[in-house]
């Protein structure tokens, strides 16, 4: 089968359903306005500019960070995912700082070690209302940022949390009240001003999609890197069997990488094609006239059709296999988990070993909010400075 990716395609203005920062509906503490910058390109900076933005270079995509240095980290991911989701603003005619925005920050509440670490801290938190990264967020941006003499947090626009909220669709349905979300989206007192039962904006939509796009297509990279599966292994996947294949044809002695690197570079061009060609389907059949209807649709207005849902699924059930379960990769998920485990039942039983301010908050906290405290002390490690703490307060021969 041919795959063509398409010209680009540049409009020459706005379109009607985009999100407007001259109408942004502001911030839940009042600023000045920038005389440089609009909202949403402040957003952009607040995050960059973020310590929880600059740890994630050492936090774990896939790989423990130690393992290598040509791995993807969070903070690569996140940069990867806010080129995409900019290359797709920017030819749907929305708002690309407030998509860029978005993908730079929508993983700034993982914990270290990826996504075990998240199940880990979600199981030590059992009884005290769970862990979930995409909450985490909210609280990192909320309350856990402290940069500024006169509120807590970033102060974003109204319209980058309630992106960052509904990062997978609306929060609140039938089945779900906002009584049963993470208690660190209810902990957020503005929340239910997010329009919860309402999908997010497009551009917010456009950066969750953008991380699908850029982790599908780089873990392959990185898998073929780190020898768990090789390009044959993947000649029967549906349009990355066939991407290789044209690449092996166009260039027959061209070396491993640099075929990885091609069908790679192709099959993020498909995504993103196939991305926007039914999002302007979709665009013809609701034809919204605002962002505000955009939200308010039945559907997702940014989709992938249903043909490439099909083949990205079959690509992830390959890689669920073959690299996320793979035994090299369960080895550093048990080994995580462990030390993550370790120093949580610790900091919750001994809080006068924890460092100052922290100390004095949980040291007077009840139970609760003290496994809360040390949730969000743990959440904001990097990978290697958990490993480095787990070594310190559990080899004895550092006494020495």
């Amino acid at each position: 089968m041919a795959y063509k990716i398409g010209k680009p395609v540049l409009p020459e203005k706005r379109s009607v359903f985009a999100t407007l920062w001259e109408n942004s509906r502001g911030r839940f503490h009042d600023e000045p306005d920038s005389a440089t910058r609009t909202p949403f390109q402040r957003d952009r900076d607040r995050i960059i500019h973020s310590s929880g933005f600059r740890r994630l270079k050492q936090k774990t995509q896939v790989f423990v960070a130690h393992e290598g240095d040509h791995y993807r980290t969070r903070l690569t991911h996140s940069l990867e995912v806010s080129q995409i989701a900019r290359s797709v603003a920017r030819r749907l005619g929305v708002d690309e700082d407030l998509a860029e925005a978005m993908a730079l920050a929508h993983d700034l509440g993982h914990p270290p070690f990826g996504h075990a670490g998240e199940d880990q801290l979600d199981a030590c938190m059992e009884g005290y209302e769970g862990f979930d990264h995409n909450a985490q967020t909210l609280r990192v941006v909320t309350r856990l940022e402290q940069r500024y003499p006169t509120f807590d947090g970033l102060n974003l626009t109204w319209e980058m949390l309630e992106g960052l909220v509904k990062h997978n669709g609306p929060l609140v349905t039938k089945d779900t009240p906002v009584a049963a979300l993470p208690a660190a989206f209810r902990d957020f007192p503005p929340l239910e001003k997010l329009e919860l039962d309402q999908f997010a904006g497009p551009e917010a939509q456009i950066a969750a999609l953008a991380d699908d796009i850029a982790y599908n297509n780089h873990d392959i990279d990185d898998g073929i890197a780190a020898g768990l599966f090789t390009i044959d292994d993947m000649l029967d996947i549906p349009l990355v069997g066939d991407v290789f294949r044209a690449v092996r044809e166009e260039y027959p002695v061209l070396d491993t990488q640099r075929t990885v690197y091609e069908a790679v570079r192709r099959l993020i061009g498909f995504w993103i094609d196939d991305l926007c060609n039914e999002t302007l389907r979709r665009v013809e059949k609701h034809n919204p006239g605002s962002a505000a209807e955009v939200r308010a649709l039945p559907e997702p207005l940014v989709a992938f059709s249903d043909e490439f849902d099909r083949q990205q699924r079959a690509l992830r059930a390959f890689l669920f296999e073959r690299m996320y379960k793979h035994y090299k990769v369960n080895r550093m998920r048990s080994q995580a988990k462990r030390v993550l485990k370790e120093l949580f039942d610790l900091f919750l039983e001994e809080p006068d070993i924890l460092p100052p301010p922290l100390r004095q908050d949980a040291e007077q906290a009840p139970q609760d909010r003290r496994a809360r405290l040390v949730c969000d002390y743990i959440a904001g490690m990097t990978d290697n400075y958990a490993i480095d703490l787990h070594r310190k307060v559990f080899n004895l021969e550092s006494m020495i």
